[in-house]
């Protein structure tokens, strides 16, 4: 299975144009140096939580909005050669110069695919963190993989869920803080993607009045510091890529 570096990001909402041209410019960059698909996707419908939320994720500001991205990989050997070559690249330095957010409070990790339900991209995505024990992650795989056949069904092209693998622990924040993660938990990132916002939109609509989808049993992870929220693809560079291929 693919190999994902995740991202979640606070971005001020008046640099919304000038972070999508900003990733737009760096997306070549990634595919040259390995990445088959590089998503970036702002916040369209993302609730806030009592225990957790993406907001709370990154120190959000009022000002601010959140961005959920991430890189593909083959695996994770490209992934680590691809970060490597990134950091003596001087194309990349000139980059992160100009960057249009507070990288100090952006998180990132490098996560194991191990559910991957579709392959076709769609124009919405719904973005998931999950702590999960370490002792569950069997649990969770297969609920996980019985849920993305469901979510299939009811119209989303892409379903993945990737384990935690390099995922670093920072000063200010990170994935563990994000869902204050215990001494024994994996972190999950998780996407659903879906062909646009208005199919997503009743697709949830039948999945919370369709009783088959609700798991029986204890569930294998927290579901009080899990979170959610729906976004909109800015910068999706595999169909731009297929385009310049066609």
């Amino acid at each position: 299975m693919a190999y994902y570096e995740g991202f979640i990001v606070p971005v001020p909402k008046a640099n919304r144009e000038e972070y999508r041209k900003h990733a737009a410019e760096a997306a070549p960059l990634f595919h040259e140096f390995g990445a088959t698909r590089h998503v970036e996707a702002w916040a369209s419908d993302v609730p806030e939580g009592k225990v957790t939320d993406f907001r709370m994720a990154v120190n959000a500001k009022d000002d601010e909005d959140v961005v959920f991205s991430w890189f593909e990989y083959p695996d994770k050997a490209t992934r680590d050669a691809a970060n490597a070559k990134m950091m003596s690249d001087p194309r990349m330095k000139e980059m992160g110069a100009a960057m249009p957010f507070d990288g100090k409070r952006m998180i990132m990790g490098g996560f194991d695919g191990f559910v991957e339900e579709g392959r076709q991209q769609g124009g919405y995505t719904d973005g998931f963190v999950v702590p999960v024990p370490e002792s569950k992650k069997d649990a969770y795989r297969e609920l996980a993989a019985n849920m993305a056949a469901k979510f299939r069904d009811h119209g989303a092209t892409r379903v993945v869920e990737a384990l935690s693998d390099d995922v670093p622990k920072g000063e200010v924040t990170d994935f563990y803080r994000a869902v204050k993660a215990e001494d024994d938990e994996k972190v999950v990132f998780s996407f659903i993607e879906w062909p646009d916002k208005d199919i997503r939109d009743q697709a949830w609509q039948k999945i919370m009045s369709d009783e088959t989808m609700n798991p029986e049993g204890d569930m294998p992870f927290s579901g009080q510091r899990m979170f959610w929220g729906g976004f909109e693809p800015i910068v999706d560079s595999e169909p731009a890529r297929q385009r310049e291929n066609a």
